[in-house]
């Protein structure tokens, strides 16, 4: 069984920091039950700078570390992961996250869980061949069983793999956004979206 967990809003609460650092640099008060969108900058109003501004806040080591799990998360994936189970978590962060990125993952207790950083917007220059760093042909290589995603966004990127089940992880910027297909499944937490995995 091969899973791809997405990071940010599926493991750690992300949007709620973003929230905050809109609000703290901008005076943006956009409370997290009213983000509408995946992209942020339409969401909070912002210009390109100041988007860029507070994306450069949010992927500071410190802020990501810093980021709560999402609950039940961990102990899902290392549910999988003792199953024997070949789970990754597959981001959109760019590669310059990857440190602290890890060091999260290791620190909430998945040091077993392989991460890589996907190129899915292409706002980003990757290193190739780093190991870690996904351009689109590689990751068009990979396939899955079930996937775990929250942004509309990624959608698109399940498409060579019409058996893949996604379970996307309720959240309120999807929660206006039909769905794609009868293989995608609206889960409002990890307790459910472990019960999926069968």
């Amino acid at each position: 069984m091969k899973i791809y967990v997405d990071f940010d809003d599926c493991l750690c609460e992300t949007a709620f920091n973003f929230s905050k650092i809109a609000e703290e640099m901008f005076g943006k008060k956009v409370p997290y039950e009213k983000i509408g969108y995946f992209d942020l900058k339409k969401s909070f109003s912002l210009t390109d700078e100041q988007y860029d501004r507070m994306m450069t806040e949010g992927h500071r080591p410190e802020v990501l570390l810093a980021y709560k799990e999402t609950p039940g998360a961990s102990e899902t994936l290392n549910s999988w992961v003792d199953k024997g189970y070949d789970v990754s978590v597959i981001t959109g962060r760019p590669y310059s996250a990857y440190e602290p990125s890890r060091q999260w993952l290791d620190e909430h207790g998945l040091e077993r869980v392989k991460m890589f950083c996907f190129n899915k917007y292409g706002r980003d220059s990757f290193l190739k061949n780093s190991g870690f760093s996904l351009e689109l042909e590689d990751y068009y290589k990979m396939k899955f069983d079930y996937a775990v995603e929250d942004s509309p966004s990624a959608f698109r990127f399940f498409d060579h793999m019409p058996e893949l089940k996604v379970m996307v992880f309720d959240r309120p910027w999807n929660r206006n956004v039909k769905l794609p297909g009868e293989n995608y499944m609206r889960c409002t937490g990890w307790k459910m979206i472990k019960q999926m995995v069968v």
